[in-house]
């Protein structure tokens, strides 16, 4: 296993840093995925405190034959240029996504023909779109993802903290309102008006309205291509019993889509310590890594499915 360094977007006005990992045999041209970034700014490994997904998924991957592309986010580079722009999820995430794919696909000793999109969390809610929009991958690997929008998973974070102490059970619930209310016809608002209304710092309401007006699910419903669902029983950002489920009561039909919940992990696919999202900083202070049984997995469902 190697990895070079790569810029991805390179001569445009966000390039960012990238790392191609390969495996040692390129006797053959290999598989590939792109990473895609979950919410927030985020380096290239997804760090969280002590715990580094991506850089885990990468090394794993290429032990068993597959290559990654795992880069910057733009957010997490350009956080002050991009607080002056009307922030949606295509100029936060899915433009470089498919600069990302068309990096690999244009690289000799990746196999144009099998790339695949790993998406995590909210990268897992693009990941549809992403292909829809001009990644044209192969399949899809959707990695503790909701078929749910944006807005109906911040609301119930906020209603899983009504575990706090009372003074902050008070801050919460009056935050909870605060959001409900923005949230109220959302979409019927025009695209102008929710541009003019803020949600909080720069992000104003039309970030949320024009993510929500097709979800995963949607995308899925007309999808035809591999897709593996996969989600931590032990993950408290998302939960099994009402997203993981949610996908496979809404996709029941699709012969394509593939599901595995994995007891006892958690939202980054490590070993789960607690079950409180209000104890997330001690959950992701301690160092873990990804185990051998997803990075097979998802080894497997690539070459299971390769054109």
């Amino acid at each position: 296993m190697y990895s070079e360094k790569v810029t991805v977007g390179k001569n445009t006005e966000y390039p960012l840093n990238g790392l191609l990992t390969f495996p040692d045999d390129l006797g053959v041209r290999v598989p590939a995925v792109v990473m895609v970034h979950g919410s927030g700014p985020s380096n290239m490994d997804e760090k969280v405190m002590k715990l580094t997904p991506f850089k885990d998924l990468a090394e794993g991957l290429a032990r068993y034959g597959v290559a990654s592309l795992r880069y910057d986010k733009r957010t997490f580079v350009y956080a002050h240029k991009m607080r002056k722009t009307d922030l949606t999820v295509k100029e936060e995430t899915i433009d470089d996504a498919i600069l990302a794919i068309k990096l690999l696909k244009e690289d000799p000793r990746i196999d144009p023909e099998n790339i695949f999109i790993l998406g995590h969390s909210m990268g897992a809610m693009l990941a549809p779109r992403i292909d829809f929009d001009g990644g044209n991958c192969r399949g899809l690997i959707m990695a503790a993802g909701t078929p749910y929008r944006l807005e109906q998973i911040v609301l119930r974070q906020l209603q899983q903290t009504q575990k706090a102490n009372i003074f902050m059970k008070w801050i919460i619930s009056l935050e909870y309102r605060i959001y409900a209310k923005k949230f109220e016809n959302l979409y019927s608002l025009s695209d102008e008006e929710a541009r003019k209304k803020k949600f909080a710092g720069n992000l104003s309401l039309y970030y949320f309205k024009e993510m929500g007006g097709k979800t995963a699910a949607d995308y899925l419903l007309q999808c035809d291509k591999p897709v593996f669902i996969m989600q931590g029983e032990k993950d408290f950002q998302v939960l099994a019993e009402v997203d993981f489920k949610g996908f496979q009561e809404m996709l029941k039909d699709k012969t394509n889509v593939k599901y595995k919940l994995y007891p006892g992990l958690n939202h980054l696919f490590v070993q789960g310590i607690y079950d409180d999202i209000l104890k997330a900083s001690r959950e992701y202070s301690i160092e873990r890594h990804i185990g051998d049984e997803v990075l097979k997995d998802i080894a497997d469902f690539i070459k299971e499915n390769q054109g």
